[in-house]
């Protein structure tokens, strides 16, 4: 009884829940096979690039969405490329009572991080099913992506 009269004082408590999962577009090319998997030599060079989306979708309804394209090229074989990858993964998440002055890091925070073990599995099993060994991804820290972009931001208006 004490909790309810408690909570009617402060206000309501902040929800934060993703509300569903999805795949918005989804690129995969294999165009050297299959003579590709004869030529796997030696370790692949990688080059990942990650852009991190948000927009309001309605009130309290935002959507995340990671778009990553991988390149893995045969470093032993002239650079030829072994595949290229290309995904945009999004969920909707439900943020409620949550002050305005925290969303952004929750938009680019936790949202991501919620996202990103799914989205990781998905890029592997598409690697897998292309033909090749899975291609896990390194855990990203967003934490340190979000403070790194602030930063940037604060030397660009101090300019």
């Amino acid at each position: 009884m004490s909790e309810e009269q408690g909570n009617n004082g402060a206000g309501e408590k902040p929800v934060f829940r993703m509300q569903k999962m999805y795949v918005k577009d989804l690129s995969f090319e294999n165009p050297n096979a299959p003579e590709v998997y004869r030529l796997q030599n030696s370790e692949p060079k990688v080059d990942v690039n990650l852009k991190l989306n948000h927009k309001k979708l309605g009130d309290d309804h935002f959507e995340v969405s990671l778009q990553i394209t991988a390149k893995i090229l045969d470093k032993g074989n002239e650079d030829k490329t072994m595949f290229i990858l290309e995904i945009e993964h999004a969920a909707a998440y439900l943020l409620k009572n949550i002050p305005e002055e925290h969303l952004e890091m929750i938009l680019s925070v936790d949202c991501p991080t919620l996202l990103f073990p799914f989205t990781r599995q998905i890029v592997s099993q598409i690697s897998v099913d292309g033909g090749f060994i899975p291609f896990l991804m390194e855990p990203i820290n967003f934490m340190g992506l979000y403070q790194s972009s602030k930063q940037q931001k604060a030397a660009k208006q101090e300019n």
